[in-house]
């Protein structure tokens, strides 16, 4: 229910935008507008679309899982869907999705309305922005350090082990 209720807010607030940007530039300049967002919109969206998909088979080939890259297309989607909606708010927010510095900037952003949302739960705790920085190779301080428990290290989980059968 509350989705709805801002998606409604968010639409709602679009048109008022559009409606009130366009009495005073006129319907002319206000229709190039959208059409130009749109078009730039398209342009950055299957740029960085290409560029997301070659650091994904990138990945891929080289064994690794492409979340971030996946994270990316998600927000290059959603970026599209708004740059084709008529209206100077939701181009703006469809840019942010689709510009990567903007897209990173964005990323940390709710990361922190996600943290202040679930009450400042657990210190330890961390929000979508670190999963996606941490998938993009972006990490922090001490994040590629490894994980120790009673001073071994301990693997984990989903790592295999194993013997290379071949050396003998």
């Amino acid at each position: 229910m509350p989705f709805l209720l801002l998606f409604t807010l968010f639409a709602l607030l679009d048109f008022v935008i559009l409606f009130t940007v366009g009495s005073r530039i006129g319907l002319l300049t206000t229709l190039l507008l959208i059409l130009a967002t749109g078009f730039i919109g398209l342009y950055l969206i299957r740029r960085e679309g290409t560029a997301a998909l070659a650091r994904a088979r990138l990945r891929l080939d080289r064994g690794e899982l492409p979340s971030g890259e996946l994270l990316t297309g998600a927000a290059l989607i959603f970026g599209g869907a708004l740059l084709l909606a008529p209206g100077f708010l939701s181009d703006t927010l469809g840019f942010l999705c689709v510009i990567p510095g903007a897209r990173r900037w964005l990323a940390r952003l709710l990361a922190r309305v996600h943290v202040r949302v679930q009450g400042m739960g657990d210190a330890r705790s961390h929000g979508p922005a670190d999963d996606w920085q941490q998938a993009s190779g972006e990490r922090g301080a001490g994040a590629n350090q490894p994980h120790h428990d009673a001073g071994r290290e301990q693997p984990l989980e989903g790592d295999f082990i194993g013997r290379d059968e071949t050396r003998r």
